[in-house]
């Protein structure tokens, strides 16, 4: 019982230092309608009806994308890039990037919902690109404070640490597929939580119920 006290201490002490209106977590996915049309809408973009014909082709039969077709996609993708080390996106972070998105608790991911992770991974792409400063294909963790806070999240020091420990390797590197894996939690975390303070506050209060939905899916 002390142990606990101890651990679940040390981690509100953590989140005690974190002023939650310095993040900049993404715009969360609309709440899925019930499908109308799966084709071209006629007021989308060019850019948009392109996406929703690579969709259409990714999905399937069941015009939804679930995790192990989110693995397939991302692994398929990033193999054609060379200049990112990883080791590939396992389905246990697949399913993470799926629940963070999935707004009706489908399991998977339908049109709207795919195109905000999306076009999510694709930002953080670019930054993970952008502080790769020596090439290696990872980024170091002299790198990682101004990668993060780049992507929106500024991280006080204490936090860092906690996930260096968690997501870095013994050398405190970062891979591509880490670093795409910790954004995604991170943003998850940060919109349930603007979600539950609705009179920005800064302090939320949950029950056991709504705890253990928010960590267990996520």
């Amino acid at each position: 019982m002390f142990a606990l006290k101890k651990i679940v201490g040390g981690i509100i002490d953590v989140v005690s230092n974190v002023d939650p209106s310095q993040f900049g977590p993404s715009e969360p996915p609309p709440v899925r309608r019930p499908q109308v049309n799966v084709q071209s809408q006629s007021n989308e973009s060019d850019e948009e009806r392109q996406f929703r014909k690579v969709f259409l082709q990714l999905a399937g039969d069941d015009m939804e994308v679930s995790a192990n077709e989110l693995m397939n996609i991302l692994n398929k993708i990033i193999g054609k890039h060379k200049d990112l080390k990883t080791e590939g996106f396992t389905l246990d972070s697949c399913r993470a990037m799926v629940a963070t998105m999935d707004t009706d608790s489908s399991g998977k991911l339908g049109f709207q919902e795919f195109k905000y992770l999306w076009n999510n991974i694709k930002k953080w792409q670019g930054v993970y690109k952008a502080y790769d400063a020596d090439c290696s294909g990872t980024i170091g963790a002299d790198e990682l404070p101004a990668a993060f806070r780049a992507a929106g999240f500024p991280l006080s020091d204490h936090l860092f640490q906690m996930i260096i420990r968690r997501y870095s390797d013994e050398s405190g590197n970062m891979d591509f597929d880490n670093f795409i894996g910790c954004l995604v939690r991170l943003d998850a975390m940060c919109r349930a939580f603007r979600t539950l303070d609705k009179n920005n506050t800064g302090t939320v209060k949950v029950n056991i119920k709504e705890w253990l939905q928010l960590m267990m899916y996520s």
